[in-house]
């Protein structure tokens, strides 16, 4: 015969590990295999009522006769819980029909801010029309109307470098000085270049059936799309220009001018030095003579700036604040949508935010930039160029010129 502290005994060992139903079906467990006594004992060592356990015995002697892997449910229980949110809601589901009835809206030549049909973003855009869904509500609705997620992610990995380590560190070492004087700190780098048109793009749209799109070729092409991104890591604000020539170092210079004269300027207005974080490559190549000859008349002579500038080493791009802050972010946005046009390239480009408060500005550049331009010996002898200690040929000061001051 089971003795009353025996189940007590059980009672007070596994009641802290079993939540509220666990702990109603091993007093079932339990009452059943004490027989007639059984309920009532249970009721007096655990708390539950006897009707609560009678009923939990009933089901659990319809579990012998049950298949394997079913539950017999109880009478009663079948619809029990939270109403879903569209049950609720009705008009929900059709308000989150309509968001989705164009992947692309608004004015393309104006400032309105695009946004891609993400489950956070659709999340909030109903919320704004006062509906309120989480994103697992949103997943759902559209799994019931037929989308999913579709077309896999390209992933890419480097190499290191010697001399990584010992490069890092000074950089570190110098974006802290900068900030904490309170002087701009910029990345800078040219992201990847985009053919306009209906083409196929890397990432994942919601749908229910694939887009289709014109075979990949660069003759099919509008144009070519070359956008260089500025990063501005105190005030988490990106500046991108889209050139529609060539990646060179002439262009990458006039997208530091506009910047300043349109948004650094005015956030910096008693800065007299600049520190610029590039890749080693492209455009602003550590070893392009070019880029450090109109970095300084352009740039730090037109302006009277002290310009510091600091490569990261051959393949280590991805640690560069302007392709995780902010090209990852854009990359994200327009994943899986086809560019068919400039103007739908910079919405996607203007609308790209992030949780962190990031905001981008974009702008068109339809300047035609030559290749091939040569730089001598004396040409670069005149820069005001000084290098450093560390790495010189990444870390360089360029400083402006008395004559050129004005």
């Amino acid at each position: 015969m089971t003795k009353k502290s025996e189940v007590l005994r059980r009672w007070q060992l596994l009641s802290p590990y079993l939540h509220q139903k666990q702990q109603t079906v091993w007093a079932a467990a339990e009452a059943e295999v004490i027989g007639p006594r059984g309920c009532p004992m249970l009721a007096s060592v655990t708390g539950i009522s006897i009707s609560t356990l009678t009923k939990w015995v009933d089901r659990l002697k319809l579990t012998e006769t049950a298949r394997a892997g079913s539950l017999i449910p109880p009478k009663g229980v079948v619809g029990a819980g939270r109403k879903l949110n569209e049950v609720n809601d009705p008009e929900m589901e059709p308000a989150l029909q309509q968001m989705l009835s164009e992947e692309i809206a608004g004015d393309p030549m104006g400032r309105q801010k695009w946004v891609r049909s993400s489950l956070r973003n659709l999340s909030r855009r109903l919320g704004d029309h006062g509906h309120q869904a989480c994103t697992h509500v949103v997943a759902r609705l559209l799994r019931k109307m037929g989308y999913s997620l579709q077309v896999a992610k390209k992933k890419q990995a480097g190499v290191d470098h010697p001399d990584r380590d010992e490069q890092f560190k000074y950089i570190a070492a110098v974006k802290a000085k900068f900030r904490g004087e309170s002087l701009p700190v910029i990345s800078i780098d040219t992201k990847k270049k985009e053919l306009i048109g209906n083409f196929r793009r890397e990432g994942k749209t919601w749908r229910r059936e694939p887009l289709e799109v014109d075979s990949y070729f660069a003759s099919y092409a509008q144009c070519v799309a070359v956008p260089f991104g500025i990063y501005d890591v105190a005030q988490n604000l990106g500046y991108v220009t889209v050139g529609i020539s060539h990646n060179t170092a002439e262009f990458a210079v006039n997208c530091l001018v506009d910047w300043w004269k349109l948004r650094g300027r005015a956030a910096y207005p008693h800065a007299g030095s600049v520190l610029i974080l590039a890749d080693g490559g492209g455009g602003n190549g550590y070893n392009l003579r070019s880029w450090k000859m109109d970095l300084q008349e352009k740039f730090c002579d037109a302006f009277g700036l002290t310009v510091t500038v600091s490569h990261y080493p051959t393949a280590c791009s991805k640690w560069n604040p302007v392709e995780y802050r902010l090209f990852s972010p854009i990359s994200i946005n327009w994943a899986g949508q086809p560019l068919t046009s400039l103007d739908v390239m910079l919405a996607f480009i203007r609308g790209t935010t992030t949780t962190t408060g990031l905001t981008v500005e974009a702008y068109l550049d339809q300047g035609i930039y030559r290749k091939g331009r040569k730089v001598t010996d004396r040409q670069l002898k005149e820069l005001a160029m000084s290098t450093h200690d560390v790495c010189p040929r990444w870390n360089y000061t360029l400083s402006p010129r008395r004559s050129h001051a004005d």
